[in-house]
């Protein structure tokens, strides 16, 4: 048990520090942004309890808020993923026991579902982040070109991080 609140501390903390310190300065063509912290949301059991999930999807996004200067953009979009996250794992993986324990990743999914997951879970939270931070449909075409992009972004450097993870579940 200890071990396990170590490893995900440790997480949490690495996905911070990565985004802040290294993804933060990065902007591609003035469009794409690398959104490195939400692989801490992506590697959380599926069984954790919602009330958990909440609270550290909240806490994660304020802390990027607050070193993004950000305020509330990913403490929401945070927030709003991590209530649909499972609909979204549910959507390409099959619902029984075995499932419900797995921590997503290219190792317990097989590259093809977890790839699905990924590219689904970015996608949504790149729109809900960028809707909530213009807060207007007047530019469509801006936010669906910064929102693609990013998510595009994103997915490459998770898939890449998370197949250079070793996992034993």
């Amino acid at each position: 048990m200890n071990n396990v609140i170590l490893k995900y501390s440790l997480l949490f903390l690495i996905c911070i520090l990565a985004q802040v310190l290294i993804f933060n300065p990065i902007e591609l063509f003035n469009v794409a942004f690398p959104i490195f912290f939400i692989y801490f949301l992506v590697r959380l059991p599926m069984n954790t309890k919602l009330s958990l999930l909440f609270t550290l999807a909240f806490f994660l996004g304020l802390i990027i808020d607050i070193f993004s200067d950000t305020p509330g953009v990913n403490a929401l979009a945070c927030t709003l993923i991590a209530s649909i996250r499972q609909p979204i794992y549910y959507a390409y993986v099959d619902k029984d026991d075995h499932t419900r324990r797995l921590i997503p990743s290219v190792s317990t999914l097989g590259i093809t579902d977890y790839a699905k997951f990924l590219l689904t879970f970015v996608g949504i939270y790149c729109v809900l982040m960028f809707i909530i931070e213009y807060f207007s449909f007047a530019d469509v075409e801006s936010l669906v070109i910064m929102a693609s992009s990013s998510t595009l972004l994103t997915f490459i450097i998770l898939l890449a991080v998370d197949c250079l993870i070793p996992s034993k579940t």
